[in-house]
């Protein structure tokens, strides 16, 4: 990665942190994959699609974070409905409190970063 690629930068935090924000919002609401990605983007984490959502939402299934239920669709076939499990629920208080901690450490570090007089040059 080049210095200063922010866009590339923006992809590792994503990385790190995709889990929590699809857990997050699926605690709000229960929602398809469809809405989910939707959602996602919505809070301005567009680089998100459907190739990395969908089996996102598989391992969490797998590790006991999501249930899914399949539900009437208004329009078409019916859907999958993702939601979180009572072990969803505590592991996302969990990361919250993790990432909380992690937030304010950052903070600390960078807040005064300001570059000394002999690497301005």
């Amino acid at each position: 990665m080049a210095p200063g690629d922010e866009a590339d930068r923006q992809t590792q935090l994503l990385r790190g942190t995709l889990d929590m924000c699809m857990l997050a919002l699926l605690a709000k609401e229960p929602v398809h994959g469809y809405e989910l990605v939707r959602r996602l983007n919505d809070a301005g984490l567009d680089a998100v699609g459907y190739g990395t959502v969908y089996p996102l939402l598989t391992r969490m299934r797998r590790l006991g974070l999501v249930a899914d239920q399949m539900e009437d669709s208004p329009a078409g076939p019916p859907r999958k409905v993702y939601a979180p499990t009572a072990e969803g629920r505590r592991v996302l208080a969990g990361w919250r409190r993790q990432w909380d901690a992690f937030v304010e450490t950052i903070n600390a570090t960078v807040a005064d970063a300001q570059p000394s007089a002999t690497s301005r040059r």
